[in-house]
């Protein structure tokens, strides 16, 4: 059974980093892409990042890019989300996934929730003004 679990969110101000965590359990890791989404109140789940399968190909919202880093530690069974220069419109709760098929070829689209099949339980990330 696929498990994620995300850990790193809190409370920080304005120009402030933090960086996620999400940790996988269930099957070969260093065989599946990841991804990172976020969803503020009131507000549909967005992609923020996503890594393929190989750590060779990494995607970023444009609302991001610049400023947050995905990278994954095949040895940890993890994969992170750098954040640095942290606004109030990044606060959202930060969601993992990863895909249901192993090997997602390069150009297959990772940038949309239909890609991901399974998902972690969230971290709250509150950026204050």
């Amino acid at each position: 059974q696929v498990q994620l679990v995300e850990s790193g969110g809190g409370l920080v101000q304005a120009g402030g980093s933090l960086r996620l965590s999400c940790a996988a359990s269930g099957r070969t890791f260093s065989s599946y892409a990841m991804g990172w989404f976020r969803q503020a109140p009131g507000k549909e789940r967005e992609f923020v990042a996503a890594i393929s399968w190989s750590g060779d190909n990494t995607y970023y919202a444009d609302s991001v890019k610049g400023r947050f880093t995905i990278s994954r530690d095949n040895a940890k069974n993890t994969v992170y989300l750098q954040m640095n220069s942290l606004k109030p419109e990044d606060t959202a709760v930060y969601y993992c996934a990863t895909t249901r098929w192993a090997f997602v070829p390069t150009g297959r689209d990772l940038t949309t929730s239909g890609a991901y099949a399974y998902w972690g339980q969230g971290t709250q990330v509150t950026v204050s003004s």
